[in-house]
């Protein structure tokens, strides 16, 4: 009981023994310069919000002239009388010249166009890769000197597959050109 009675004087002691004014943690010239520090990056925020929204507007409007931009224009007709016509391959033509003559046509189109479909693009690496397979069965078939039928038929398969895979790219290229 007398321990209770000890640990409050000892308390009370304590107590007064403290300053009679608590320090205050900063004068009213601090507080006034944290309000306007507070108020200049607000303001700093809504211009850098602003920015933004302006920088977001310009791209959205570049996009827009991109997507639609003019149709491409054909080349006029004496532009067109000036460059010579490249014969069709005649009916008789051999698989390989046939081959040959679709083969530098693709090889004229860009690689990949500029906008694809899914579908699309699908259709024409499945094809290449088709007629990857063809070449490497025709080099083995060529290195072990296989049978002149075994190679017509590898021939004329590839020649069919490049036939296929210049429809597509073609459709491919007046798709594009309608846009």
């Amino acid at each position: 009981m007398h321990s209770d009675l000890e640990q409050e004087a000892r308390v009370a002691r304590l107590l007064r023994g403290l300053p009679d004014e608590a320090a205050q943690p900063y004068g009213f010239g601090e507080f006034q310069r944290r309000a306007l520090q507070r108020a200049r990056s607000s303001r700093s925020r809504v211009g850098g919000q602003l920015l933004a929204a302006i920088v977001v507007v310009v791209l959205g409007l570049v996009a827009l002239t991109l997507r639609f931009d003019r149709p491409t224009r054909l080349p006029h007709p004496q532009a067109l009388a000036e460059v010579p016509e490249q014969p069709a391959p005649p009916e008789s033509a051999t698989p390989a010249v046939r081959a040959e003559i679709m083969e530098s046509w693709l090889a004229s189109l860009p690689s990949e166009p500029a906008l694809t479909r899914v579908g699309n693009r699908a259709a024409v690496t499945g094809l290449e890769d088709r007629i990857a397979q063809v070449d490497d069965l025709l080099s083995a078939a060529r290195a072990a000197q296989a049978t002149p039928a075994r190679l017509g038929a590898l021939q004329h398969e590839r020649a069919r597959l490049v036939g296929a895979l210049v429809q597509v790219r073609y459709a491919e290229t007046l798709a594009n050109a309608s846009r």
